[in-house]
């Protein structure tokens, strides 16, 4: 597969853009202590922190999974993974074969809840080890893990996609969703991967194997579910969805004022669109047709943020908006910033430029992604406590706009 270089096309040099990533993990990973956020924990363990919030995260440990297996990075990878079966993973109770989505840094857990993006993430990267490095023993058989997680999304209890409408849920006892938690292109992969598991045992456990295809296929209807659920999310003037949205797209206003506002296109929301761009591209490189509707969600989120950056002496500043473009002005009651200004300016960046990936790249006029991605190259590694959620998204972007995000 063929996985398309937006910044060669953009003209910037094969060994820069190489240079750049080197240099990103390398800052994120065992940089100076006031720009890293991985740190070593014992022989054989590893924990990624969030700096804004002193602790550790589903979010932010298979975040840094899928980096790892992407740049090849397999004793940072063991390193996580094992320090996520130690501390988050619940193996009994409620939501036995979830993982607990916030933990001190010592492994102690602050929630026996979890945060199904984690599990999202854990479950792909864990096949893309598979496929990249071969199973080991133990926790180390990734495929064998993958699957336990897929099933239990599916199968818990509490299960974290809703039957119906096959929407990923934000926690598994809710009955809205995160918009930026719906990932086509991982449930189309995620329906692959079953079934090439559910042909092995065919014979010796019919049983299991019906069951598996039929977990197959509610993966494949979540994909094309979540690509119908991003036309009904993303407002069509401004591209921009909410954080938290009902089933029927309209943004979730929440039914308890202290949770604050989530029904704004805020830090969650930034992800929709890179994760239009990045569908849209592996769609490309599988050799399937993408959905054109992310070409036209994701042009009018970078058009509408051409003008919109208020940069100050402490780099870029965005204002907050209603996903419809409203300005929202700031409160010292809300979950906004007192000044009105997003929380994560560089992740927001990273993310409107990743997804210009759903564009077409036989186009010879690049001027409509040229301000969304030359402002990205141009933007540093953001550093002080809020650097964790927008240095991932940072890396991310940089892997899928190098063509190094890839299908395993």
């Amino acid at each position: 597969m063929r996985f398309r270089n937006v910044f060669e096309e953009f003209g910037y040099s094969r060994e820069d853009i190489d240079r750049r990533i080197a240099d990103i993990f390398h800052t994120m990973f065992y940089g100076p202590e006031d720009q890293r956020i991985y740190h070593e924990a014992g022989e054989d363990m590893g924990y990624v922190e969030d700096t804004g919030n002193n602790d550790v995260r589903t979010e932010g440990m298979s975040y840094a999974m899928m980096i790892c297996v992407q740049l090849d990075k397999k004793e940072e990878f063991d390193r996580l993974w094992k320090w996520v079966k130690t501390y988050m993973y619940m193996g009994e109770g409620h939501n036995k074969g979830y993982f607990a989505w916030s933990c001190q840094t010592d492994g102690t857990k602050n929630s026996y809840g979890p945060a199904p993006d984690g599990e999202e993430f854990f479950a792909m990267s864990l096949i893309f080890a598979s496929d990249r490095w071969g199973d080991g023993e133990g926790i180390f058989n990734y495929a064998k893990e993958a699957l336990e997680i897929l099933r239990a999304m599916l199968h818990n209890p509490e299960p974290m996609f809703d039957s119906d409408y096959h929407y990923i849920k934000f926690i598994p006892n809710c009955s809205y969703t995160d918009p930026s938690y719906h990932l086509p292109h991982f449930y189309e992969l995620y329906a692959s991967f079953i079934r090439y598991c559910a042909a092995s045992i065919k014979l010796e456990e019919p049983e299991l194997y019906d069951q598996l295809i039929a977990d197959s296929l509610f993966y494949d209807n979540a994909a094309k579910a979540s690509r119908e659920y991003f036309v009904i999310a993303c407002d069509p003037r401004t591209g921009m969805s909410a954080e938290y949205a009902s089933y029927d797209g309209t943004p979730y206003k929440g039914d308890d004022p202290r949770w604050g506002r989530h029904d704004c296109f805020f830090s969650d929301a930034y992800r929709t669109a890179a994760n239009m761009g990045l569908d849209y591209a592996w769609s490309r490189a599988k050799g399937t047709t993408p959905d054109d509707r992310e070409v036209k969600i994701t042009a009018s989120l970078r058009r509408f943020y051409e003008d919109k950056n208020e940069p100050d002496e402490n780099g870029p500043h965005f204002p907050v908006y209603e996903i419809d473009g409203t300005r929202v002005p700031g409160t010292e009651d809300s979950d906004f910033a007192s000044s009105g200004r997003v929380l994560h300016p560089y992740g927001l960046i990273a993310t409107n430029a990743q997804s210009y990936l759903a564009s077409d790249p036989a186009l010879k006029d690049k001027a409509e992604g040229a301000y969304a991605v030359r402002l990205f190259w141009e933007l540093p590694l953001r550093t002080g406590v809020r650097r964790y959620y927008d240095n991932f998204l940072y890396l991310f972007a940089f892997l899928a706009l190098s063509g190094n995000y890839k299908i395993y």
